[in-house]
């Protein structure tokens, strides 16, 4: 139901509860804010409400006998009958209503005139809020794993948007550390001619074969441009930290490649390197141990973190002089508050959730510091599960390229049915379906959940396959509008209250939840939920053509019904496109 007509029903009843409080000689300061929910069974009606069970005690009433007047009382207002057709009693109290025939098709018209905003919220909020995911390590390929969240964060992104919030997104370089000493390690070697598995290879090395694509090309003084940097070979073979920082360039170019090809952008790329030479990890650790938030033990620097509910304090500073992990992100956070985001939701793997706590203490102890007020719940987190994929029904673990696991190119050419040999035109086409298989996939499932991702399912053009069947509703209803052949700008002059029939109603209602769909999926930070309610619109299409013919002979029937079919298609349009995944015209 649009959110304006949730709104009038409640000050209906809101205001019949109010007379009769007044009538009675009853308390009416308190009286709730009648709810409003859908009867699990149709026929009971349009909508349901429990108000006169909820306040019948304290009015000393029986539930029904309160019940009866406040239906009597809201047949008595005009507002309400331009709203209500019907009103009954059910049960011990449960009042029925079903709307008018003018409310149930006000949908149409609306998203006729609104079009691609229809479910946005045109206010927007001055404050910005920074969404942080995929934060990769550039040592190689994006896995599926980082596929989930690019996905998540981007819809999440959009969604966001939608509701009027101004997002800000960023990605978190972690190219300091060990691991990224590893990568020039692993370089060098297949620079100096070792491979995995020989007597020479060092034993931390990567193994896949991008590492000997990252020695070719240095070897070759090729330059590589990622988002905001570019490093040329000097191909000299004893330089380490020269090839270390090539091959973090080569593989932030490639991993950009990759979230292109998903269809990801970012507004900013932070460097996890840039915390230590702004000296911005050195600051945080001096403002921790000057409000005596640290203590050393075993030659260590501890922080007291179970001050802040941590099951037991952290290791800041290793004896070896080294930080623990979780340090720069404390400093990553204060430069986050210092940059004006308010509002932060970091999207990170499972695996991510025992950090937490040590964070968010190291951030409440720069915040003393510096005098800042941080909510004790900042950040946000999201934490998602990882994929499993499933290929002819076996597990896929592997990709030769990658070296122990799936990347996420891997899981675009194979979901688009990529080949080599194909034709640009064709190399292109597979992977927009690919890209759109992924993202839909990704997405149709609850962060916290499992995800395993069928690519034969991908590959599959039935109604099985969700995307499939949810781009192939829009691009029915396309071909229908072409055999019409009319004008939909005269549409919205039609008589809609013909749209009388249990499939069309259906319909309408479906359509009419979309604005309240994208706010509580913004509220709840669940993006999955535009996904279902695609797959559920898809499928009242689908009831509706089966149940009533479009192109009929009655002028004013087939147009209202053609109204009826041009709202939906714009509505899979509108939910497609938070998505990120496109809506084709023809399949």
């Amino acid at each position: 139901m649009l959110p304006e007509i949730t709104q009038q029903l409640q000050n209906v009843f809101s205001q019949a509860l109010n007379s009769i409080g007044v009538r009675l000689e009853k308390d009416v300061t308190h009286i709730p804010e009648p709810r409003l929910e859908r009867p699990k069974v149709a026929e009971h009606g349009d909508r349901a409400t429990n108000i006169a069970m909820q306040i019948a005690k304290a009015w000393g009433l029986n539930p029904r006998d309160l019940a009866t007047l406040i239906v009597a009382e809201v047949k008595t207002m005009a507002s309400a009958s331009e709203l209500i057709s019907e009103l009954d009693i059910a049960g011990p109290g449960f009042i029925n209503l079903r709307l008018s025939q003018a409310t149930k098709t006000l949908v149409i018209s609306q998203v006729l005139v609104q079009k691609e905003v229809f479910g946005y919220i045109n206010k927007h909020e001055n404050h910005p809020v920074l969404i942080e995911f995929v934060s990769a390590n550039p040592t190689g390929p994006l896995h599926v794993g980082h596929g989930r969240q690019a996905v998540l964060g981007d819809i999440l992104s959009n969604l966001l948007a939608s509701q009027g919030k101004k997002v800000y997104k960023e990605f978190y370089y972690n190219d300091a550390g060990v691991q990224i000493q590893n990568l020039g390690i692993s370089t060098k070697a297949r620079i100096d001619g070792f491979a995995p598995g020989g007597s020479e290879w060092p034993e931390n090395a990567y193994n896949g074969d991008y590492i000997s694509d990252i020695a070719k090309a240095y070897l070759a003084g090729a330059t590589v441009q990622a988002a905001d940097i570019a490093v040329t070979s000097h191909k000299d073979e004893t330089d380490l930290k020269g090839i270390e920082r090539f091959a973090v360039a080569y593989l932030r170019n490639e991993q950009d490649i990759d979230l292109k090809t998903l269809g990801v952008l970012f507004d900013n790329y932070y460097l996890e390197s840039s915390l230590y030479t702004d000296g911005l990890v050195a600051q945080a650790v001096q403002d921790l141990q000057t409000i005596d938030k640290t203590y050393e033990l075993d030659g260590a620097l501890w922080l007291k973190s179970t001050e802040d509910g941590d099951d037991k304090d952290r290791v800041m500073r290793k004896s070896d002089g080294t930080f623990t992990y979780f340090v720069p992100d404390v400093a990553y956070h204060g430069s986050k508050w210092s940059r004006g985001f308010h509002e932060v939701i970091n999207i990170q793997g499972s695996d991510h959730h025992g950090t937490i706590a040590r964070v968010r203490s190291g951030i409440q102890g720069i915040a003393k510091a510096r005098n800042w007020d941080i909510p004790k719940n900042y950040p946000s987190y999201i934490l998602h599960k990882m994929v499993t994929v499933m290929k002819d029904g076996e597990e896929v673990k592997i990709s030769k390229r990658a070296g122990s696991y799936v990347t996420v190119r891997d899981l675009i050419e194979w979901s688009g049915g990529y080949q080599d040999g194909m034709t640009e035109q064709e190399e292109h086409q597979a992977l927009v379906r690919g890209r759109d298989a992924v993202r839909f996939f990704l997405i149709s499932r609850k962060a916290d959940t499992e995800f395993v991702f069928d690519i034969n399912l991908a590959l599959t053009q039935t109604d099985e396959n969700p995307v499939f069947y949810v781009q192939y509703a829009h691009a029915r209803i396309c071909s229908i509008l072409r055999s019409w052949g009319g004008d939909e700008s005269e549409l919205t002059k039609v008589n809609f209250t013909l749209l009388e029939s249990r499939a069309a109603h259906g319909l309408m209602q479906r359509l009419s939840e979309f604005p309240q769909l994208l706010g509580d999926a913004a509220k709840d930070l669940g993006p999955h939920a535009i996904a279902f309610y695609l797959r559920d619109l898809a499928s009242d299409f689908h009831s509706f053509y089966s149940a009533d013919r479009v192109l009929v002979d009655d002028q004013e029937l087939r147009l209202a019904r053609i109204a009826l079919l041009v709202a939906s298609k714009q509505v899979l349009k509108n939910g497609l496109s938070l998505l990120g995944v496109s809506a084709p015209e023809q399949m």
